[in-house]
């Protein structure tokens, strides 16, 4: 599933980011430590790190779903769990430019600009299980990340701090087994009236 989520979102930004930034930046999910980028990334790149996957509380449910059959049985399931996958995006420039900050900051603003554009992921990007998701995959943009401290952060990796885009999906994650159950399908009443009574 994560995988397939990653590949969504190299998907939604190859879809809207402008031709010419697509035919020239690779995307990547590397951790941009002080060894970024690996040999497998050419740049300039866009880094999306996932940092932080968490389940959704505000979101959890105890419903429950029974799917009826005409043979009698049904099958019961809980709600799927919603889970948060929390993604720390950055833009790295060639160093062959002449700035690079300015190099760097254009792309950051493109990506900004394509992930400001949707309150959900668009439903025609959806790869493997997140395909017919229901509800559909709500993103928070921009917003305040699980990150006590950027500046910790990037101390940890050891690379120098950077400007950086907070991005969140949240996503369904069945867990529950369905459960097989026979229904009661006729109801007897039966009605005891005692002597001397008027029925």
């Amino acid at each position: 599933m994560i995988r397939d989520l990653d590949e969504t979102l190299a998907g939604l930004l190859r879809r809207d980011l402008p031709r010419s930034l697509v035919d020239q930046v690779q995307i990547s999910f590397a951790t941009p430590d002080d060894e970024f980028p690996p040999q497998s990334v050419t740049l300039p790149a866009v880094d999306l790190f996932l940092y932080d996957i968490r389940e959704n509380l505000e979101l959890r449910s105890n419903e429950v779903y029974i799917d009826r059959r005409g043979d009698g049985t049904a099958v019961r399931t809980r709600a799927p769990a919603r889970v948060d996958f929390s993604y720390l995006i950055t833009a790295w420039p060639s160093e062959s430019v002449p700035d690079p900050a300015e190099d760097e900051h254009r792309l950051l603003g493109e990506v900004m600009r394509v992930l400001l554009r949707h309150r959900t992921i668009p439903e025609d990007v959806l790869r493997g299980e997140l395909r017919g998701q229901r509800p559909p995959l709500p993103v928070s943009s921009l917003q305040p990340g699980r990150l006590q401290s950027l500046g910790e952060f990037w101390q940890a990796l050891g690379g120098k701090p950077k400007a950086a885009l907070n991005y969140q999906v949240t996503v369904s994650v069945d867990v529950a087994v369905p459960e097989e159950v026979r229904l009661v399908t006729e109801k007897v009443i039966k009605i005891r009236t005692e002597r001397g009574s008027v029925p």
